[in-house]
């Protein structure tokens, strides 16, 4: 190893020498972790060479012919995470490709970016090698990270598929003993591993804690709280900042990145070793016993010192208490695993954040394919409001959650000042947008279903109850496929129908939605939400026409018919109109109806639906309290059901859905047209026959 190489070097021991030659055949177990203070080693390191390194590592070029069995022999060989220990330098990089070349080629196959997963391969072999899972506690924050700690915690063969029963897409403790706290919509993994350090201490233990966060999900507010808080408790853990070259706010992609250079790694050693931060705790004890004023210059000193040397914004995470190294080559697994277990070396000193860079450019770009078979319905809500806000200035978009929809691009591209991107700070999302509206303007606040739970706070009382015209589109809305429970969206209808001064609608096909779009700008006197599923639109060669504002409260008959009214809201209409069809092959002609409104009810719709009927099914794609909850009030109070009506609600089971394809989710759900054909049939007596159409 060249005296190039030697400042990306981020771990440090007590034993500082002149000169470090690795062996590239010794295990990383018997390598002490050394400093060369030469002159000469610590201003030959360049970004130069790290980008070389970089570039010779990324082998993996396009996606690879997945009918041919991949030769994994590394890979094949570990059972358990602990068996690393055993690798060579040179077999843990072997392994890394391995690694790579396998998530690459299943991967890719569910149409999702992997190259979150391909960066973060090196620093979860350093963290296996140098933590002792599951007695160390390791915890992730992005399900995208996972992938490589499933791989070598022997999960893999389940993933790939993810369907239901199999391995779940995100950790989960139910799973395996390797997870130590579920993943969900990211930034928990902070909070959660100062309570499992808390638990930890006041059961007298000794195991490590370690939580990787990223820098998207670190944007988050939950964060900044969990580390605010994990400075006061000062219990000790370590933070990994993954910092996967996403800017730490999600406008400045473009602004300045911390970078790895000679300075920054040398400074990492020095700020991991044990000599330096013992000498630190020295001399803040020792300034203190001078006297306050001596006290508080020292620590300025420090904190001008440390943030001249680190990159910006570093400082704050000192201010927050926790002690900041970094940032460090994250593709590097010798500089990690030395650096890493320096800080773990470390008691009773406190939680410490490790800034860690690592490039997902660095791979193919074939990893980021995602084919678009049909357009969705985001394409058409796009399509219509780009043509709403080219007619009416005042409309602007404040977009929050994990990543951003990129049929979102279109309206971003044509109206940049009119384009907000808050990243995962929804909280502020909802009340930015009822600053926009009281500032005169029409705000469509996008917010995935799932997301927009954490901010419900702030719908209530910074929204519905002083009446803003917050205009809330809720994407994502009901069964998600392949990502299960986490961003499922099933409570949607619920929480936001129930308030008060809500308007809550769903269109039942894109007509619909380009329709409630332009409604939803019309209405100004209260806000409004309407929600749409993740899937294909219905017609494929759908050309997006200028929308018409909807009688508000107004709902319609599609299908005429006896006896059985099925009245669907939302995405699952077009399950009832298949419900209609297998019927009619039964000799059983049915009404459909269309909701389009869960509040205000179309009260005169239900009515007639009731008084011409002798049975009434309800149907949505989201759990019990919903749609289904507001008709029942209905009916009940209007003494519909003191009649002939009897009335059956189809919902979301009272459960989670796991990682499964769609289809196979509503079957699951009870939600398909066979589902609600079916219902009618046992409602009417004819039971075999609806034994056999769900057969």
């Amino acid at each position: 190893m060249g005296s190039a190489s030697i400042g990306y070097q981020s771990g440090i021991s007590a034993r500082f020498n002149r000169n470090l030659n690795l062996r590239s055949d010794a295990t990383l177990s018997s390598l002490p972790c050394k400093v060369d203070f030469s002159r000469k080693s610590f201003f030959s390191a360049t970004t130069s060479t790290h980008n070389k390194e970089c570039s010779n590592r990324a082998r993996v070029c396009s996606l690879p012919n997945t009918d041919e069995k991949l030769e994994t022999p590394i890979l094949d060989s570990i059972k358990t995470p602990s068996q690393l220990k055993n690798l060579t330098v040179k077999e843990l990089k072997h392994l890394a490709d391995e690694i790579r070349t396998e998530l690459l080629s299943v991967l890719w196959k569910t149409r999702k970016s992997v190259k979150p997963s391909l960066a973060a391969i090196e620093l979860t072999l350093a963290l296996h090698y140098v933590f002792r899972a599951p007695v160390d506690k390791i915890l992730w924050d992005a399900v995208e990270q996972t992938y490589a700690h499933k791989v070598l915690t022997r999960r893999w063969s389940s993933i790939p598929s993810r369907q239901n029963n199999g391995v779940s897409g995100v950790t989960s403790r139910l799973e395996s003993e390797y997870d130590s706290f579920g993943t969900g919509h990211g930034c928990n993994s902070i909070s959660a591993g100062l309570g499992l350090a808390v638990a930890r201490d006041i059961k007298g233990k000794r195991d490590r804690v370690v939580a990787v966060i990223d820098s998207v999900t670190i944007t988050a507010g939950q964060a900044y709280e969990a580390m605010s808080n994990a400075g006061y408790l000062d219990s000790n853990m370590i933070v990994i900042l993954n910092d996967n070259r996403h800017s730490l706010h999600p406008n400045m992609a473009d602004g300045s990145k911390a970078s790895i250079s000679a300075l920054s790694s040398f400074m990492s050693k020095i700020q991991s070793s044990q000599i330096f931060r013992k000498f630190r705790e020295l001399a803040k004890a020792m300034t203190k016993k001078i006297g306050k004023g001596m006290y508080e210059w020292a620590a300025k000193v420090d904190e001008y010192a440390r943030g001249m040397v680190g990159p910006t914004g570093s400082t704050l995470f000192e201010e927050l208490g926790l002690y900041y190294i970094g940032p460090v080559d994250g593709h590097n697994i010798e500089d990690l695993v030395c650096l890493l277990r320096e800080v773990a070396s470390l008691d009773s000193m406190g939680p410490v954040l490790v800034h860690v860079i690592t490039e997902e450019k660095r791979d193919a770009e074939t990893a980021n394919i995602v084919v678009k078979d049909r357009r969705t319905y985001s394409d058409c809500f796009v399509e219509a409001l780009v043509k709403e806000a080219e007619t009416d200035r005042d409309i602007v978009v404040v977009h929050a959650g994990i990543e951003m929809d990129p049929s979102l691009v279109t309206f971003q591209e044509r109206f940049p000042d009119r384009f907000f991107n808050v990243g995962m700070a929804e909280q502020h999302a909802v009340t930015f947008s009822a600053g926009l509206s009281s500032g005169g303007l029409k705000p469509f606040c996008i917010i995935p279903s799932a997301f927009l739970q954490r901010a419900y706070d702030q719908v209530v009382h910074d929204v519905d109850r002083q009446r803003k015209a917050v205009r809330f589109v809720i994407t994502s809305a009901g069964l998600v496929g392949s990502d299960g429970p986490v961003q499922c969206g099933a409570f949607d209808i619920t929480f936001m129908s129930c308030l008060p001064n809500m308007i809550a609608m769903a269109p039942a096909n894109e007509d619909e939605l380009v329709n409630m779009v332009a409604t939803a700008a019309y209405i100004t006197d209260r806000p409004v939400c309407f929600r749409f599923p993740r899937g294909a639109i219905v017609n494929k060669n759908y050309l997006v026409p200028t929308g018409l504002p909807i009688e508000i409260g107004r709902g319609r008959v599609l299908l005429e018919g006896q006896e059985v009214a099925l009245l669907g809201y939302g995405a699952m209409v077009q399950n009832c109109i298949n419900a209609h069809s297998l019927l009619s092959k039964l000799g059983l002609n049915v009404t459909v109806a269309d909701a389009r409104f869960c509040k205000p009810l179309d009260i005169k719709l239900v009515r007639d639906l009731c008084q011409n009927h002798k049975f009434l099914i309800t149907v949505e794609e989201g759990c019990v309290g919903g749609f289904g909850s507001h008709v029942a009030q209905f009916i009940a109070l209007d003494g519909q059901l003191d009649g002939k009506i009897k009335w059956r609600p189809i919902v979301l089971p009272d459960g989670y859905i796991e990682e499964a394809s769609p289809n196979e989710q509503l079957a699951l759900a009870g939600l398909t047209g066979h589902h609600i054909a079916a219902t009618a049939l046992s409602l009417l007596g004819r039971t075999r026959e609806a034994l056999l159409l769900l057969s």
